[in-house]
Formats: structure tokens, C-alpha cells, sequence
């Protein structure tokens, strides 16, 4: 088996592809992510903590909300599948998809609140972030299954976002269909058993994912074997690993593809593997070989870890004008 680096030189400077003729449908625990950003001058009385004067407030998309966040900002026709409360955050999520672009498919569930993520800033530092969260309903969940397997026609690619919530314990039936149905199947996976995955196109775990379920590695070669064993083992058509400041290593059955980070001052990494795969998912859907969707997800990757927040990139920001 090769390995081979995948190099600027090498990919060549790369015409954009037509995404706005690519269906991708995000599937998994959708969130709110709330950011207040304020003022901090001094030490709280009460406590040896700063005291933070919120001076402003600010929603964004989450989770698989955020992945479909990305896809729509690329340019794609992009439709998001999950569950939210019957609650203010919910319909404040249904808003925030509106204005994005993205078709919701989302199901409320009346005995639960929508998964909220809020961030306290401070100096551009983050302060605290507060978890609200509960797991979807077993009806809830049998509901969206059901329109998983409606909307498979109208979708070439899958995406399934997991954040361990809840919101994806029928994945392993979704991929099967969606695998049968001929589609493109991604996923961003999460937790200690990855089997639920098996048969998918494409695993994006990042090291820390990876070691989990493999276990730890003393160098590049034990990574590899453990990499492929791990592939082979789910029915992977590849695996790539995200690696931060290492950059990514594409496994599959033919080759090893590895790519050097981009040099860029890192600011925020939160939701870069959002970016990343909702970038590999419109190259793949747009009729991009594999080595060119991974070079420009790791080019997304780049950019928005340079942005504060779970932030997007743009079709301009990655192909030019």
C-alpha cells in the first residue's frame, strides 16, 4: 500500500466546482450556541472569579445545525434533520435556519428543552460555557426515522453529526438505507463504539476519537495499522483523521494520503470539524476525487479556526472570487 503527501503543488490550482447543484442532508443533534461577550474589569466579591458585564448577545447554530451552517455557506442545497424542544431556543434555531438558508426537517419534542451551549466572552477569552441538554423521546426518535426514509430521494449526500446527545441511536439503520440508496454517507462520529457506523463512505474521528476506540499509538507506522484495522473492520470506504496542528491522514484501501496543516494563528477551534466535513461532503457531492475534497476540507479547516466561534467558510474563501 502507498502512501503518498498531498501538497499544493500536487492538487495544482483547483477549478471550483458547481455546489450549488449539490443536496446534502445533515442528520444528528442539532444546538443552540449562545455567546454573551462582555466587559471584565474586576474580581467578584463573593468568589475569586471575574465579574463579566454582558454588553452583548449573540446566537448561532450548533451541533449538526452548525454542520448544516457550513454546507449552506458553501453554496449547497442543504437540509438539516433532527430534534429541538417544543421551547424558545427551538424556535430560535427554526429562525437562525431560515435566515441560513437550510430546510428544516426538524421534529419538536414537547417533553424535552433544546440543547443549549452558552459561552461566556471576555476579553476575547472564553469565560465558562454552560450545557443545557436533554435526550430526545423514543417516539420522537421513531418519528424521524420514518422521515429519514422518505427524504432519502431528494439527497446525494448524508451527513450524520454526532455529539453523543441522543439524537442519532438509529444511525446504523440510517446508513444501511442510505447506503442501499446509493448515497454518499458521512459521518462525524463520537463515544466508545463506533460499530453503529459500519458500512458508512467515510469516518472523520479527530486523535483524541480515534484513541478511544483503538487505543494509544508509539508512532506513525502502529497508527496506520490500527487506522486500517478500524476501517476494515466497519466496512469503511476510508477514514481520515483529523489531526489540529499535524494536519489530516486519509486511510483507504488503495493508499495513505497525509496533508500539512495550513500555518495560520489559530483563534478558535470550536466546530473546525463541522467545517471540515460539511466541506468534504459538497466536494464529494459536486463529483470531486477524494484526495481534492480532503485537500480543500483541510484548506476550510484552516480558515475558519481563525474565526471566533463555530463559524463558517465561504465559497469565496476557499475558491477566490
Amino acid at each position: 500500500m502507498s502512501a503518498r503527501l498531498l501538497t499544493a503543488a500536487s492538487q495544482g490550482q483547483m477549478a471550483a466546482p458547481d455546489l450549488a447543484r449539490v443536496r446534502i442532508l445533515v442528520v444528528g443533534d442539532v444546538m443552540l450556541d449562545r455567546y454573551w461577550f462582555g466587559d471584565v474589569a474586576r474580581i467578584s466579591p463573593e468568589a475569586p472569579v471575574p465579574v463579566c458585564r454582558v454588553v452583548k448577545r449573540e446566537a448561532r447554530l450548533g451541533g449538526a445545525a452548525n454542520v448544516a451552517r457550513n454546507a449552506a455557506a458553501l453554496g449547497t442545497h442543504c437540509g438539516l434533520l433532527g430534534v429541538v424542544g417544543a421551547d424558545e431556543a427551538g424556535n430560535e434555531v427554526e429562525r437562525l435556519l431560515r435566515e441560513g438558508g437550510i430546510t428544516s426537517y426538524l421534529k419538536r419534542d414537547e417533553g424535552i428543552a433544546t440543547i443549549v451551549k452558552l459561552r461566556v466572552i471576555g476579553r476575547q477569552q472564553q469565560l465558562i460555557r454552560i450545557d443545557f441538554e436533554d435526550a430526545p423521546s423514543d417516539v420522537v426518535l421513531r418519528d424521524k426515522l420514518t422521515q429519514f426514509n422518505a427524504l432519502l430521494p431528494d439527497f446525494d449526500v448524508i451527513i450524520f453529526s454526532d455529539y453523543n446527545k441522543g439524537g442519532l441511536v438509529n444511525v446504523a439503520q440510517m446508513i444501511a438505507a442510505a447506503r442501499a440508496a446509493g448515497k454518499i454517507v458521512l459521518v462525524d462520529p463520537k463515544g466508545d463504539d463506533f460499530t453503529p457506523y459500519r458500512g458508512a463512505t467515510l469516518l472523520t474521528p479527530n486523535k483524541s476519537e480515534l484513541k478511544r476506540i483503538v487505543g494509544s499509538w508509539k508512532d506513525e507506522a502502529q497508527l496506520t495499522a490500527k487506522a486500517h484495522a478500524l476501517r476494515t473492520s466497519l466496512d469503511l470506504d476510508a477514514l481520515l483523521l483529523t489531526r489540529s496542528e499535524e494536519g489530516m491522514s486519509l486511510y483507504t484501501g488503495s493508499e495513505d494520503l497525509h496533508v500539512h496543516a495550513d500555518a495560520r494563528e489559530v483563534f478558535d477551534v470550536s466546530g473546525a470539524g463541522d467545517t471540515v466535513i460539511a466541506t468534504l461532503a459538497a466536494m464529494l457531492g459536486a463529483g470531486a476525487k477524494l484526495d481534492e475534497a480532503v485537500w480543500k476540507a483541510n484548506q476550510a479547516g484552516g480558515i475558519v479556526v481563525g474565526k471566533l466561534g463555530t463559524a463558517t467558510v465561504t465559497r469565496e474563501e476557499l475558491f477566490g472570487a
